[in-house]
């Protein structure tokens, strides 16, 4: 008989949290009991887990002594608060917000990249899942990486507006019905309108320019890939799509590697799907191609010409399912295979 795991999953009722659900029945992962949790106003709501339905419970009065795995997703100052006491309560928190991703003693992970750190949740019980951002750049440049080495990455990315949450969703369909309509654009989550624009501001800004969205590629990159010499450059621009992340890469290796062994190396990577076919649209699109999809897509593979050792790359991902949600669950997956079988 399978053994099963009960799952608290966090953030139930947020754009994450409700994939989080979907994909544990999708990959049919052993559970036993799914406690959908958030704060008290969702309480009593009901949330889709497979063919279930599942009632919203309070967060503030659960008893994480009855999970082995929660699924946290519903902002750092929850994480902050809840997760060191499901842990107390032996309940491995698997944490999607940006809290602990850079304690030295928790581990950060993309199961593709660094899937040994998982052993140290043992310090605090606790597992971090890295910026979307981060995530789908390294599941694209670990082969590379450990094939020729990477000196730096120069990474512009142009990501989705479901990064912010399902309010910045209404924006951007409120904003582009009033400018069919003729009438006034509001804007509210973002500072400037973000229907058919682009904005070059995720996150705070810090004092040395960049903002803490593009400081989480650094210093996530650095974590992950154990490797503090890698140089990352990176700028990070909201653009109005809703679901899936793309960015351009352009790096600079430690040693010569040309498209073609790029493109071999890349194409039996896991978690990884190839579109590089050069004719018109013979490269993903984060709406025609990743949006409800699981793989990293990577196309426009082809030699820097400006740099002896540069490589660029277009790497498309949907930033709530491998950016997040499924990321979260594959950590679990290793967690229960590996250490709490």
């Amino acid at each position: 008989m399978t053994k099963t795991y009960d799952v608290a999953v966090v953030g139930a009722t947020g754009a994450v949290g409700e994939v989080m659900l979907s994909i544990l029945a999708e990959r049919q992962f052993p559970v036993g009991k799914v406690y959908a949790l958030a704060s008290a106003r969702s309480v009593g709501k009901k949330v889709r887990f497979g063919e279930q339905e599942l009632i919203v419970e309070d967060l503030a009065d659960f008893d994480f002594s009855k999970a082995q795995i929660g699924l946290f997703s519903a902002g750092a100052s929850i994480s902050e608060k809840f997760a060191p006491k499901a842990a107390e309560k032996g309940c491995v928190v698997i944490d999607n917000t940006s809290r602990y991703r850079y304690e030295d003693d928790i581990p950060l992970v993309v199961p593709e990249v660094n899937p040994a750190a998982i052993a140290e949740y043992k310090n605090r019980g606790i597992i971090a899942n890295p910026n979307c951002s981060t995530i789908q750049m390294l599941v694209a440049l670990k082969p590379i990486h450990d094939a020729v080495g990477i000196e730096r990455i120069n990474v512009a990315t142009y990501q989705a507006v479901s990064g912010t949450g399902k309010e910045a969703i209404d924006e951007l369909d409120m904003q582009t019905q009033a400018l069919f309509d003729g009438k006034p654009v509001v804007s509210e989550v973002y500072p400037k309108q973000i229907a058919f624009n682009a904005l070059p501001h995720i996150d705070v800004f810090l004092d040395n320019g960049y903002t803490k969205e593009e400081m989480k590629m650094v210093w996530e990159t650095q974590k992950i890939m154990g490797d503090e010499t890698i140089l990352v450059n990176p700028t990070a621009v909201r653009i109005p799509v809703k679901y899936g992340h793309s960015e351009a890469l352009h790096l600079e290796l430690k040693a010569p590697l040309d498209a073609q062994a790029a493109r071999t190396l890349l194409a039996a990577a896991p978690g990884v799907s190839i579109m590089d076919d050069r004719c018109d649209g013979g490269y993903p699109t984060a709406a025609t191609d990743s949006d409800g999809t699981d793989p990293v897509y990577i196309g426009r593979i082809r030699q820097d010409i400006s740099h002896p050792r540069g490589l660029n790359l277009w790497v498309v991902s949907d930033n709530l399912r491998k950016g997040a949600a499924l990321n979260s669950v594959q950590i679990a997956e290793c967690l229960i295979q590996d250490y709490l079988a």
